[in-house]
């Protein structure tokens, strides 16, 4: 069983960051690519930023392009999110998702078979 473990959410102002954080195992890595969504209230669950292992190529959803950026812990067994001038549109539970490899070019939130249990992330005007 896959288990995805979020930290770093939290409460800012506008124009503020946080780093958020998903742990997993490095069985884990070697088997999934790994993305963060997020899911506002009243609103469907979106995709955020996915990452493709071994080219370390990133996608980014528009609305977070030039403001967010993904790392990764060298020991590959955590993935940041890095989040800079927060607005209070990206206010919202952020969850880390894991999918196979073999559809790791996949953004549909349907088709992410694993996910941990959200972190929440607040921020005000």
């Amino acid at each position: 069983q896959v288990q995805l473990r979020e930290s770093g959410g939290g409460s800012v102002q506008a124009g503020g960051s946080l780093r958020l954080s998903c742990e997993f195992s490095e069985a884990t890595w070697n088997k999934y690519c790994m993305a963060w969504f997020r899911q506002a209230p009243g609103k469907d669950r979106e995709g955020v930023a996915f990452l493709l292992p071994g080219s370390g190529t990133t996608y980014y959803t528009d609305s977070v392009q030039g403001r967010f950026a993904l790392s990764q812990e060298k020991t590959k067994t955590a993935l940041y999110l890095q989040m800079n001038t927060l607005k209070p549109e990206d206010t919202g539970t952020y969850y880390c998702a894991a999918i196979s490899r073999l559809r790791c070019t996949s953004r549909k939130v349907n088709e992410y078979t694993d996910w941990g249990q959200g972190t929440q992330v607040t921020v005000s005007s």
